[in-house]
């Protein structure tokens, strides 16, 4: 007669300390990958939703309005900003803007090469910082810059992402966007700027507190003449064609 098989022998259990001791981390450990998946979720819904809607306000503007209390900003759409505005502002901060797709790999390796002194920071990381972060050099919030960088250049236009940095840009302090810095240091429309006014705004963008449009130092006036040099240099050359009609 065939012998009967043996049945399989069951794992001994686990000891009930071991248990006590692991549950509390397994809850952790659960409830921490649900909520990466919310924020996640989150801030794919906003990068939609900002694609055709404009963004109410930033971090920054609400720490600044709190601090000032209240700060100047209205928003004015590509069309009623001078077309000399924009390519300024491209020429001073990312004369590159239409050739990458979110990073500035050259200016990268210079700033690494510099000792981490100057930015390497392209306009499109600019309006991911301002828009969904919060100011500061932490590596969380690098990190989280560098995921959401080309989720954004995937979904808008560069077109849509030069438009809202034009408006949530600070050009004074407490002044973001072009058309209240238009109106408070020129008196006139975000239209009606000349290609000078448009070079001594884009002037003050590295430094907006320290540094003044309407009342430039000799360094913004250097500055601003060879930002007006460069943004006839990009539109002659084509790296202005991706956000002009």
């Amino acid at each position: 007669m065939a012998r009967s098989a043996k049945p399989k022998a069951k794992p001994a259990p686990a000891p009930r300390g071991v248990d006590r001791v692991l549950a509390p981390w397994r809850w952790t450990v659960r409830w921490v990958l649900r909520g990466l998946m919310g924020l996640g979720a989150a801030i794919v819904a906003l990068v939609l939703l900002f694609a055709v809607v404009n963004p109410p306000t930033t971090i920054t503007m609400l720490s600044e309005g709190w601090r000032l209390g209240g700060v100047e900003q209205d928003w004015v759409a590509m069309e009623e900003i001078a077309p000399v505005m924009a390519r300024s502002a491209v020429a001073a901060e990312d004369a590159d803007f239409c050739l990458h797709w979110g990073f500035d790999v050259a200016a990268i390796r210079a700033a690494l090469a510099d000792g981490g002194t100057r930015g390497g920071s392209t306009i499109s990381q600019q309006v991911v910082k301002n828009v969904f972060l919060w100011q500061g050099r932490s590596w969380p919030r690098k990190a989280l810059e560098a995921l959401i960088t080309p989720l954004v250049e995937l979904v808008w236009s560069k077109r849509r992402i030069l438009e809202v940095y034009l408006n949530i840009a600070e050009m004074g302090e407490g002044v973001f966007g072009v058309k209240a810095a238009a109106a408070a240091h020129f008196g006139v429309s975000p239209e009606a700027l000349s290609a000078r006014q448009a070079a001594l705004l884009a002037a003050v963008l590295p430094s907006p507190r320290t540094r003044s449009a309407s009342q430039p130092s000799k360094q913004v006036r250097r500055r601003a003449a060879s930002i007006m040099d460069g943004a006839e240099t990009i539109r002659a050359d084509g790296r202005a064609a991706c956000f002009e009609d």
